[in-house]
């Protein structure tokens, strides 16, 4: 019986992690011009991103009960036990859709052990919470002690986001048509978190693409805990270059160990826009853990 770790196309997580750790991560979808499409199954960022600027219709819905009993299935038919970083409640329907899953698959399965976690992160928040148990498991560490690390990392996980135009937002539903189009004629770009629900917050608003990355860079730098031992996620929407140079001011004025960079993919990418940008970093250590990282 093999301990299993999986997560969801959501958390963003880099192909090389991927691939490295052969980590299954269940596709979500997305419908573009009526029809269904997976990220990073049949859609990937670089082409989804020149879709969402030809003005073509998109849409997004959280993986379903009947997509997640499929994919747990096969581990529970192997007799594996599964533990599964789930992307936030505050964010989608994900976590009761697991669930649902879940106790149906027990009904056939009842010896299956599926451990769900409601990480109250996005896109690499959770990606990077991924790739840290995946290194605990590779270092030798208990499955026990794994699934509690999963909630501590969870529970100490900061994001600071910023996206390059509010049209996006507005056709989420996450702005009024009336805070987009004054923002967007004062050149404001909000500051956005997951909050302890969660949920997406704007908690500032700054003018201008170069004060909102100033002042994620920046907040990242006071919300990190001692940068010097942190490898922390950076994430763009089709904005590599941009990236590319926070990359480069987060390790020369904040100190990181390393930074990751990933690709926003279509769940969190068509409610934001290309441009978007995401940092996230952990304010808290257990030595614990810590000892199962590499160094």
């Amino acid at each position: 019986m093999a301990f299993k770790i999986i997560t969801d196309s959501a958390s963003d997580t880099p192909q090389w992690i991927i691939d490295k750790y052969d980590l299954h991560m269940i596709p979500t979808p997305v419908v573009i011009n009526g029809e269904d499409h997976f990220d990073r199954k049949d859609i990937f960022p670089k082409d989804f991103y020149d879709i969402l600027r030809s003005g073509v219709d998109v849409k997004t819905y959280h993986i379903n009960a009947a997509m997640f009993y499929d994919a747990f299935e096969p581990y529970a038919q192997r007799g594996d036990e599964v533990l599964y970083i789930c992307f936030s409640t505050g964010i989608a329907g994900t976590f009761g859709a697991a669930n649902l899953a879940k106790s149906d698959l027990l009904e056939k399965y009842p010896d299956f052990k599926l451990t769900i976690i409601d990480t109250k992160c996005a896109s690499i928040g959770y990606g990077m919470v991924v790739y840290k148990l995946l290194q605990m498991q590779a270092n030798g560490a208990p499955k026990e002690l794994i699934i509690e690390a999963a909630q501590f990392f969870c529970d100490h996980t900061e994001h600071s986001v910023t996206v390059e135009t509010l049209e996006y937002l507005l056709k989420g539903g996450r702005i009024s048509k009336t805070s987009a189009t004054v923002g967007s004629i004062l050149g404001i770009k909000p500051i956005i978190i997951v909050d302890e629900k969660g949920s997406l917050s704007a908690i500032e608003k700054v003018r201008g693409r170069k004060a909102s990355i100033d002042r994620i860079v920046n907040r990242t730098c006071e919300v990190a805990a001692d940068p010097s031992r942190q490898v922390i996620g950076l994430v763009h929407g089709d904005c590599l270059d941009t990236a590319k140079e926070i990359r480069e001011r987060l390790m020369s004025e904040c100190g990181f160990k390393d930074v990751i960079i990933g690709e926003i993919g279509c769940a969190i990418g068509a409610h934001t826009g290309p441009g978007v940008l995401g940092i996230v970093c952990a304010t808290a250590y257990d030595e614990r853990f810590e000892e199962y990282l590499d160094k």
